[in-house]
This record gives structure tokens, C-alpha cells and sequence, in this order.
């Protein structure tokens, strides 16, 4: 086992001398096919946390070309009972921390200790938060790890361009159609021009289009305000078309689409040139590529959450057309039992008998069992309904012009 810890190139360094490599091959690391039923379609992530890796981390382990999406450290593989096959490298990543086990002081300064002399440590938030390394090691170099399985889901597909179709409305983005044989967006008018539908070999490459579209489209001052005043041939076109196909490539996953990877050909020389000239330049765009995903998607989490609060209306709605109180003579079915109100007393209680056993007790408007019987009564479907924004989807069963070249 290896982790090449004399390797004195940083990660953006290494990185980019990898996609350097695959690009002259005629290649790059996230050429991801349409069919979502493979593994490839699957992007990296840790298999203890389930997280899917950020940023310039993701084309990393994408330079790697496993076939087994998951990673794991080796702290991560022993405490599984794992170990790791002979003669494995590890593979170089990076993450911002945040907070770190801090010995204690008393307050002259010293250490504190406990009894048995060890020093006392606590979880504490860095003033300055670190950029550090970490090795992985994919599920492939490891001995115990289960096969990884995958269960192909063949609506998986149309759901996602439905999804898209809807996001794309959220956004409220000005997209227009014209006999045009390419697809870009112009950021004096703020419109994304697409082909005609039928110019497009499928649905998914037509909704992929849009999406590489829509990234540039968030470069717009009214929204993540990149540069977009560049011509054809020069870095910052080559730099702006960097950032928006990886970030195509991470929503066709999110959204399980897939992604076009021959729309990167046109910019093959430029992206080269520019990497050799400035390898920070891939780990700059990594990190914009997930600004742009988290910006686009967010138009589905709001999609979700107006959807939910408008189940919240529909219920009020509903609820004031039915009664909003027990009367006198109810009679009503509850949980294989029915309850008479006899009578109505002061203080908005109730006197009721069980008609089963001939008991009579008093209830009130506060007593759990009255929510209870009125809901019956008015044989309303309690919904509970999750507005966590968090949740994505419902647990329910050459100037001025960015253009891909088709």
C-alpha cells in the first residue's frame, strides 16, 4: 500500500496535468454516457457518509477511472473491518476543516489532565478554517467491501426530464427556439437560444443543451455575476465553457439525464493551453461549477416547497368548508367506536357517551380524542407535510455569446 506522500504537487496541480493527458488522448475525466442505468453515471462518493464528493475532488477520483463510485479512507476501511489490497495507491483529495480536537487549558494556561493523566480534548470551531489533504481508496483496492448494487430504475429517465421541464419554468429563464443549428445564450439580450426540438437526436440531449445553456445564463450580474464579455478563442471564453460543462455534467447526474460529452470538442485546444498556463484555473472552475448547480437546482427545491405550501392551502381551503365543531345529536365512528354528543356545556366542553359501553365523560376542545372525532366526522385525510428546504424531491411512494458547437 502507497500514498505517494513525497508526491510536492498540489492537487489542483495534479489534476490538471490528468485532464491535460486525457484531453490530448482525445478524452476527459467526466465523459459520461446517456444511459442512466449504468454505474458510470454514478459520481464518486464516500461509502461510510453516502456524501458525493465536491469540486476539484470529483474530477480527481474521476481521473482515476474506476468503476466502483465509492471511497473510503484507510481509517474508514479499518473501522468496517476492511483492509486494503497489496500494492493499492491511494488517491489525493482535499477538504476545508472546520473544527479540530483542541487540549484544554485551565486559565493560567495549563493542560488539563484527567485522572488517569490523559490530556482532555475538545471539539472546538478554527478561527481561520484549514485546507487540508486526505487518501481514498476506492471500493475496487479494498478486501471485505461488499459489490455495490444498483437497482435500475427505468422511469428514472423520464422523471428527470419531467424534473428539468419543471425547473426550467421555476426559473422563469427566456428561452427561445429558432432554425439556428446551435445552442447558446447571449448576455446582451439574457436569452438562451436553442434549436427546434426536432433537431435533437433525443429528449435528453435537448434537456442536457438547456441545462449547459442555463449555466451560462447564471453568470448574469443579477445572479453568481461572472465575466461573460469574451470572445471566441480567448481564455475567458475557454475558462467560462469549462465551468459550464462541468457543471452540465453534475446536474445530468443529479437530475439523471446524463451528459453530451461531445459538446467539449470545439473547446479541446483552449482548455489544454489554459491548464498548462494556469493549473489553478481547474480547481477556480470546479468550485463554480457547484455554485452553478446549487443555483440551478435550488429552482426545484423551490418548486417543491410552493407545491407544498400550496397542500397547506388546499387543506385550509377544505377544512373551512367542513365543520369546524361537534354539535349536539353527532353521532361518530373513531377507531372502532362510536361517541354520541349528548350535550353542549360551558367553556366549550362537550358531554359525550361512548355508545358501546354507555359511559359518559366530558370533553374538551384541547383533549387530543375531540381533534380526533371532528376529523372523522368530517372524514379528512390528515397530511403531513415536510417544508424542509433541504429536500429536493417529495419521499412520496463569438461576441458576448456562449454557443455549443453541435
Amino acid at each position: 500500500m502507497s500514498m505517494s506522500t513525497k508526491n510536492s504537487k498540489a492537487l489542483h496541480e495534479i489534476v490538471a496535468n490528468n485532464i491535460i493527458k486525457k484531453l490530448e488522448q482525445g478524452t476527459i475525466p467526466w465523459q459520461m454516457p446517456w444511459n442512466s442505468n449504468g454505474l458510470s453515471l454514478i459520481l464518486p462518493y464516500n461509502a461510510i457518509t453516502g456524501n458525493r464528493y465536491k469540486g476539484i475532488n470529483i474530477l480527481s477520483l474521476l481521473c482515476s477511472e474506476r468503476n466502483d463510485p465509492r471511497w473510503l479512507t484507510f481509517k474508514q476501511a479499518a473501522s468496517k473491518g476492511y483492509s486494503i489490497k497489496k500494492g493499492e495507491k491511494a488517491t489525493l483529495i482535499q477538504y476545508v476543516k472546520t473544527h479540530e480536537y483542541l487540549t484544554q487549558r485551565d486559565d493560567q494556561g495549563k493542560i488539563i489532565n484527567k485522572q488517569e493523566g490523559k490530556q482532555v480534548k475538545e471539539l472546538q470551531k478554527l478561527e481561520t478554517p484549514l485546507v487540508t489533504t486526505a487518501w481514498v481508496f476506492n471500493a475496487e483496492q479494498i478486501n471485505g467491501i461488499q459489490p455495490i448494487q444498483i437497482y435500475e430504475n427505468k422511469n428514472s429517465i423520464w422523471e428527470g426530464l419531467q424534473k428539468v421541464e419543471n425547473l426550467i419554468i421555476e426559473s422563469k429563464a427566456d428561452i427561445s427556439h429558432t432554425n439556428e443549428d446551435r445552442a447558446y445564450y447571449n448576455s446582451n439580450t439574457d436569452k438562451i437560444i436553442l434549436p427546434q426540438r426536432n433537431q435533437f437526436d433525443s429528449a435528453d440531449k435537448y434537456y442536457a443543451t438547456i441545462l449547459h445553456e442555463m449555466g451560462h445564463w447564471t453568470s448574469h450580474k443579477d445572479r453568481l455575476n461572472r465575466d461573460m464579455i469574451n470572445r471566441f478563442g480567448t481564455d475567458g471564453y475557454a475558462r467560462e465553457e469549462l465551468r459550464a460543462e462541468i457543471a452540465s455534467m453534475l446536474l445530468g447526474h443529479e437530475l439523471k439525464i446524463g451528459h453530451d460529452p461531445a459538446q467539449h470538442i470545439a473547446y479541446v485546444e483552449s482548455w489544454i493551453q489554459l491548464l498548462k498556463d494556469k493549473p489553478y484555473e481547474i480547481h477556480s472552475a470546479a468550485a463554480d461549477a457547484e455554485k452553478i448547480v446549487n443555483y440551478i437546482m435550488a429552482f426545484d427545491i423551490k418548486r417543491e416547497i410552493n407545491l407544498s405550501k400550496e397542500e397547506i392551502e388546499n387543506r385550509r381551503s377544505t377544512d373551512k368548508k367542513t365543520d369546524s365543531s361537534l354539535n349536539m345529536g353527532d353521532i361518530i365512528d373513531y377507531n372502532n367506536t362510536s361517541y354520541k354528543i349528548n350535550s353542549l356545556l360551558k367553556k366549550g366542553r362537550y358531554k359525550v357517551e361512548e355508545l358501546s359501553t354507555g359511559n359518559n365523560f366530558i370533553l374538551g376542545k384541547s383533549d387530543g380524542l375531540y381533534a380526533s372525532l371532528l376529523s372523522a366526522k368530517n372524514s379528512v385525510k390528515i397530511i403531513n407535510i415536510n417544508l424542509n428546504p433541504m429536500q429536493t424531491s417529495p419521499k412520496e411512494d463569438h461576441n458576448n455569446i456562449i454557443s455549443i458547437k453541435r
